[in-house]
């Protein structure tokens, strides 16, 4: 008989404000914590200086986790002018310095190189890899690396404000889009270098930073029915995806990885989403009245 897994077999996403100073990873971890669940994972990590949206998939919505990574993320952030550092952001070491500020007519010309389809070389301070090895690990014994460019879809990037020495911006992009590159790039490309001051996500995909749960918020409910009150169902995961309503007879052989009919029509090879009675059974491609199941859920 196998090892029964800690903790309880919770279900649902956790959305986290998180706050400066602390990893994605040790927010998941006392999400995990303070609803005593079995599994947890996030959709995106922010790094340690970032503040803003950080969504906690637990239990069976971690299968739903690479549609909000896919999705769009919207980023506020102020560039600091005239200095470039290690990380690209503030807690870098200062690495080139400029005295050259360019003025607004220069910012706003700047920018549309970099909307749209652009391709990206993340900072080496990332979590790229890197012959197996992560680039903000060799970064930190002092190698230097030579990172491919990736291609990244910016939607939008706009100045919110302005003064002498730096600007805030607004940026809407894709999967894979480093901040602290677009901060850098642009100092670059404006002769006066540059690096990110803050950050802010203010939402991801169907998720928002002002309906976040704060770090205190969640230790001051841990173990408590009103934390897990907070949870979103797992079935806001797969808010881009087609839903298709199947029978409870269809549901129960999604459920053991086999096609179900559907009680009404998507597009012929469309991802999409069954449901039965509003929750999540499968996600899988829809082919001749059916859907193909690719994953299943089990709540």
């Amino acid at each position: 008989m196998g090892r029964r897994k800690k903790g309880n077999p919770v279900h649902g996403w956790m959305v986290v404000d998180k706050p400066a100073g602390v990893t994605s990873t040790q927010v998941v971890g006392k999400v995990r914590w303070a609803l005593d669940a079995q599994k947890a994972g996030h959709a995106g990590t922010l790094d340690p200086d970032a503040t803003g949206v950080l969504a906690v998939a637990l239990g069976e919505a971690t299968k739903t986790v690479p549609f909000i990574t896919d999705a769009l993320k919207c980023y506020h952030f102020r560039v600091t002018w005239g200095a470039e550092t290690s990380t690209d952001d503030a807690s870098g070491e200062i690495t080139r310095t400029s005295d050259a500020r360019p003025d607004a007519v220069a910012l706003e010309t700047a920018l549309p190189a970099f909307r749209g389809d652009i391709q990206q070389i993340p900072p080496q301070v990332s979590a790229v890899k890197v012959e197996g090895e992560r680039a903000y690990d060799l970064a930190r014994e002092g190698v230097e690396m030579d990172l491919a460019a990736r291609p990244l879809f910016v939607d939008r990037l706009m100045v919110v404000s302005k003064d002498a020495e730096g600007a805030e911006l607004e940026m809407v992009c894709g999967k894979g889009g480093y901040v602290r590159a677009i901060a850098r790039d642009l100092g670059r490309t404006l002769g006066c270098l540059g690096h990110v001051a803050w950050l802010r996500r203010t939402w991801a995909g169907p998720f928002e930073a002002s309906e976040g749960v704060t770090l205190e918020q969640i230790e001051a409910m841990a173990r408590t029915p009103d934390l897990h009150a907070r949870l979103l169902p797992l079935e806001l995961g797969l808010d881009g995806l087609t839903e298709v309503a199947v029978s409870e007879a269809a549901a129960s052989r999604l459920r053991h990885g086999n096609p179900g009919d559907a009680l009404q029509g998507a597009e012929y090879g469309e991802a999409c989403w069954a449901s039965h009675k509003g929750q999540a059974v499968a996600v899988g491609t829809y082919r001749a009245g059916a859907v193909h199941p690719s994953k299943v859920f089990q709540t």
